[in-house]
């Protein structure tokens, strides 16, 4: 028999906070089918749970390449939407598949408008080739276009934080309501006072973790261990070739995150205007203070001063050094407890309770 309802996304790519939030999601709606584009390799990392998950991409769409392939199969292969009872969509390109569901609930998560078309579309478009920036210009327009006709087809938009419904209105002049995404925070704990810094964003330049790296080139007398995997792993790798006191890991399992993250002495997240940002929230619920940036989902979860300490944006080399100088070991161990009752906002529980507010069915 199929299923009724069903929760869309991208694809299963990284162990990032949207693919965590899904994968709740699948485990709480035990009577909805989570569908993708694709599983990728690199998603292992989150657990068998990822298995369960129906992938629409086959040996055919794979040449079309991980963007274009996503909008193909979410176009083309979900007729069996058609008669759902409740969806609930998230990602940038899941969402371009409400056009087959006919009846039922139509609900979004939108972790953020996607950044290429919006705010960041100048960015993007300065990195490629003149000869291909009015081909991009295009296919963005027409993506836009697309988007912005599914999003309004929402019965109900649920915006992931403060940052992220202010983008909502700015750019879509759509209202949204904000539900903070679900955080394990009672699978993190405090294991120790470490003497080492951990920075867990995926390695991309607005992640910022190059401005960490060089940092602690500055501080060879601390420790650094960098716990993902991304597009830069290997320049990075380069940049800190012969420093001993930087250890890239690769992306870590969810039992070895919680290892390292119990252990530290704090967590470094800098990235650009994050959306919202779940890492900071795992290192607070691990009793570990934060070095972040006074800007997006940051300002939303770490509260300077008392679970960690907030950059003036941007964020140099030399105001991570003086703020690793600041937090040493006594007075991160002494910011535990603000740590761990800030976190227990963001846990799972708070997340499940709020979404139950927009779903016609209990999960």
């Amino acid at each position: 028999m199929r299923p009724k309802n069903y929760l869309l996304y991208d694809f299963l790519q990284v162990p990032g906070g949207a693919e965590r939030l899904m994968l709740t999601l699948a485990e709480a709606m035990p009577q909805s089918r989570l569908v993708v584009s694709r599983r990728y390799p690199e998603a292992a990392a989150l657990g068998a749970a990822t298995a369960e998950a129906k992938a629409l991409a086959d040996a055919w769409t794979a040449p079309l390449g991980r963007i274009a392939e996503a909008i193909t199969v979410f176009t083309l292969r979900t007729a069996f939407l058609k008669e759902a009872e409740a969806v609930i969509y998230s990602g940038h390109y899941a969402p371009l598949a409400v056009r087959q569901q006919a009846t039922g609930r139509k609900l979004y998560y939108c972790h953020t408008p996607p950044r290429f078309a919006y705010d960041w579309q100048a960015d993007y478009m300065a990195k490629l080739a003149p000869p291909a920036r009015p081909l991009f210009s295009m296919a963005v327009a027409r993506y836009r276009k697309s988007y912005e006709r599914a999003i309004r087809a929402m019965d109900t938009v649920i915006a992931n934080s403060v940052n992220v419904q202010g983008r909502l209105q700015r750019y879509l002049g759509l209202e949204s309501v904000v539900v903070y995404p679900p955080v394990e925070t009672e699978t993190f704990k405090w294991l120790g006072a470490g003497d080492y810094f951990v920075s867990t964003a995926r390695l991309t330049p607005p992640k910022r973790v190059a401005s960490i790296v060089r940092a602690f080139l500055d501080m060879p007398d601390e420790q650094l261990v960098v716990l993902s995997g991304g597009p830069e792993l290997e320049p990075l790798r380069r940049l800190a070739a012969g420093a001993g006191n930087i250890r890239f890991t690769g992306w870590q399992d969810e039992t070895q995150l919680r290892q390292w993250l119990g252990q530290a002495r704090a967590a470094i997240y800098i990235p650009r205007d994050e959306d919202f940002g779940i890492s900071p929230v795992e290192a607070m619920a691990a009793g570990k203070p934060v070095i972040g940036v006074a800007e997006g989902g940051l300002l939303e979860t770490v509260i300077d001063g008392q679970t960690g300490l907030l950059l003036a944006p941007p964020p140099t080399p030399a105001s991570i050094v003086e703020a690793v100088k600041r937090l040493d070991r006594q007075r991160a161990t002494a910011m535990r407890p603000a740590c761990e009752r800030q976190a227990a906002r963001f846990g799972r529980t708070a997340f499940i309770d709020k979404m139950n507010q927009f779903n016609t069915r209990p999960l």
